[in-house]
């Protein structure tokens, strides 16, 4: 099922940017980190919502041999913040930095719908499971109520809801609690304060002060006269809703707390965050507490889970790992918070372990804008292509910036996109501003350009400079792009022709496909650039019914322009003079300025001054042998004529001979290094 908002009456003028992800086709690990837990005890399962966007369901019964990966849950584009169980089990709700809350159907996987009310991150949900009411909020400050079952009957395009909302908030929300009967709702900031709501009116209650940093997790009770929250000021404070009062503060960690459960009867609070511990506290006299585990990651969340009257702890952290840590019966008395650092772990191996994926950290575009070496949290380096949307090659343990060096070409391209690490995968953004900035030669991309056919024509000029360089030029982010909506039916013709954006003919192109194609499982997102995400499919949906209508909408006239209508982008043209070299001793009354492709390559610019500068190309055939009978005329002439040309003239910059592959671009970026117009210089050779 496809991502969609449609859009709203002046939201046409927004610039929209094209991304991709490049990524196996099921990526079983989480990367860059585990936000939220939820535990289904009748199923067995345990949902985890990942920085890398994907919401996982996993077996928590599978045996150590046994993979206990179920299946992904695929929608987001961003970090999924949160992820709360609603409905005994059956529905799973999303909050996502992509600003979105999402839907989903939890036994089979699927995304029922998307709700779009907030206008930044949601990193927090709240659940009253009596009501079956869940409450959203983040970055923009506000938090809204919905109601769940009126959120399952919704559909893709039918998702427009009224909410109730609580407003009040001066800063970020990053934390969000609601007891059971939906009577209280409370809400932690970078305010630094707590923010107390009766969700039956949305009246404000109160505000309760004390901490002294980020509040990043809460706790309430049963009737919701009590309050637990973390701070990244390192302390639990347990309030008094009734009283509003601050009744005691727990100093257990060294660091900030960033995760906090407690038990049914609100008499041990379990706690955990930066400094790695996982803490049980006794909440009414907090110098008994246990030290459960300790983790090799900063830790997250925290889930309680119930099996067979075993009480155990899900752990999640920013590795990506999560474990499940057995609650035993043993408290030990601590004061003071030096012994907490002499206290020995209950336990030392958890009883269940899921495995994180490693999260690309590091990476070096190379100076061919077309490959992409990467470094990751395992340390391993890998080899990709933009072009394609593929993996090239794995490299090991290497030294990234060796790598790198060890590929360098002296070639140069202008960039035409951009890399996100975000969610710890390669995703490439395009904008229109850059997509279309680099030509390239079939001969430099590899690739067989069909001697005619005006399909062909698609991302490649025709300029009179065609016949000169002698191999087609193509526009990277043209060709990108109808790989990438390869397909999507507008991009083909099915009365057999249609006339293109010049009026000249287009033959029918079902068939013959784009020059490169990539994986269909590759994720194509639109969004508002550097904004909210408005469509995401898999590139191989792009011919659903649904899909069509809402790439109909979505996608944006530059993009329609290339992938459709088969328009061209407008090559780049260099200005340059040429000129005698000193060593020639001819002096010319004014400098020529030509103008060229900046892909034509110097064997080109050699060419024109045999020929027509020293007008000495009219002898070329009589010096060759006649051979080579396979080439037609033209061709051999040219290469003979060519080839003579090298033997005869040289070009310099800067007083440095150039490789006649080398083509303009490459000898302003690399040799002349400076502003104004590129000079070059030519003379015989002796």
């Amino acid at each position: 099922m496809a991502t969609h908002h449609r859009p709203s009456a002046g939201q046409g003028k927004k610039k929209v940017q094209v991304s991709f992800v490049i990524r196996d086709e099921v990526e079983r690990y989480h990367r860059s980190g585990v936000n939220a837990l939820q535990y289904d005890p009748v199923l067995n399962r345990l949902y985890s919502a990942g920085r890398d966007s994907i919401i996982r369901i996993w077996n928590t019964r599978a045996n150590s041999n046994k993979d206990p990966y179920i299946q992904s849950m695929e929608h987001h584009t961003d970090w999924v913040n949160d992820v709360v169980l609603c409905c005994g089990g059956r529905t799973l709700i999303s909050a996502s930095s992509d600003t979105t809350v999402k839907v989903w159907n939890a036994y089979k996987g699927f995304c029922m719908s998307t709700l779009r009310t907030h206008k930044d991150y949601v990193k927090a949900l709240a659940y009253a499971k009596d009501r079956e009411q869940v409450a959203s909020a983040g970055f923009d400050r506000a938090i809204f109520l919905w109601d769940v079952n009126t959120l399952t009957a919704l559909t893709a395009s039918n998702n427009t809801v009224t909410t109730s909302s609580l407003n009040g908030n001066k800063d970020s929300i990053y934390s969000l609690a609601m007891n059971p009967p939906g009577t209280v709702i409370v809400s932690g900031s970078t305010e630094k304060i707590l923010r107390v709501w009766d969700p039956r009116t949305c009246q404000k209650m109160m505000k309760l002060k004390g901490h002294g940093d980020n509040v990043k997790a809460i706790v309430l009770n049963r009737d919701g006269t009590q309050c637990l929250s973390g701070s990244s000021d390192g302390t639990i404070r347990l309030w008094s809703i009734g009283q509003q009062v601050c009744m005691a503060t727990f100093r257990v960690h060294n660091e900030g707390v960033w995760a906090l459960q407690a038990n049914e009867s609100f008499s041990v609070v379990y706690s955990a965050g930066r400094d790695r511990r996982v803490w049980a506290t006794d909440i009414r006299d907090p110098e008994y507490r246990t030290l459960i585990c300790e983790e090799k990651a900063p830790v997250l969340k925290l889930e309680l889970s119930q099996t067979d009257n075993q009480q155990s702890l899900w752990v999640a952290t920013t590795d990506s790992s999560i474990c499940n840590w057995p609650i035993k019966s043993r408290n030990s008395r601590c004061s003071g918070d030096y012994e907490n650092e002499k206290t020995v772990p209950m336990c030392t191996q958890p009883d269940f372990t899921i495995k994180g994926g490693a999260s690309i950290r590091q990476y070096y575009v190379l100076n061919d804008k077309r490959h992409i070496i990467t470094k990751d949290t395992d340390d391993s380096v890998i080899l990709w292509d933009v072009l394609t949307a593929r993996k090239v090659e794995e490299l090991g343990k290497a030294d990234l910036e060796e790598e790198y060096k060890k590929r360098f070409k002296m070639v140069y391209v202008p960039n035409w996109f951009s890399v996100d690490l975000k969610t710890g995968l390669l995703i490439i953004h395009l904008e229109e501003s850059d997509c279309f900035a680099a030509w390239m030669s079939s001969k430099e991309l590899g690739i067989a350009t069909p001697p005619d056919g005006p399909d062909t024509k698609c991302g490649t000029t025709d300029d009179s400079t065609d016949a000169l360089v002698g191999f087609r030029k193509l526009n990277i982010g043209v060709i990108l792009l109808q790989a990438l909506l390869e397909y999507w039916p507008r991009t083909h013709f099915d009365d057999g022709q249609e006339m293109d954006m010049n009026g000249s003919e287009c033959v029918e192109r079902r068939g013959t496909g784009p020059y490169f194609s990539v994986p269909g499982h590759t994720p194509v997102i639109f969004s508002e650039a550097g904004g909210r995400t408005m469509f995401r499919l898999l590139c191989r949906d792009a011919s659903g019914e649904t899909e069509q209508l809402l790439l109909n909408e979505t996608i944006p006239p530059w993009v329609v322009d290339v992938a459709v209508n088969r328009a061209s982008p407008k090559f780049n043209k260099i200005p340059f003079f040429l000129q005698p070299h000193a060593s020639m001793g001819i002096k010319l009354p004014k400098k020529d300025r030509l103008s060229a492709s900046d892909v034509i390559q110097v064997r080109k610019v050699i060419e024109h001054v045999y020929e027509k500068v020293l007008g000495q190309g009219s002898d070329a055939g009589s010096q060759t042998a006649n051979s080579n009978h396979e080439k037609s005329d033209g061709e051999k002439d040219s290469e003979d004529v060519t080839s003579i040309a090298e033997e005869k003239v040289e070009i310099l910059c800067n007083d440095q001979i150039l490789d006649p592959n080398m083509d303009l671009r490459t000898v302003k970026h690399f040799i002349w290094k400076q502003g104004g117009d590129l000079i070059l210089q030519y003379r015989r050779i002796k």
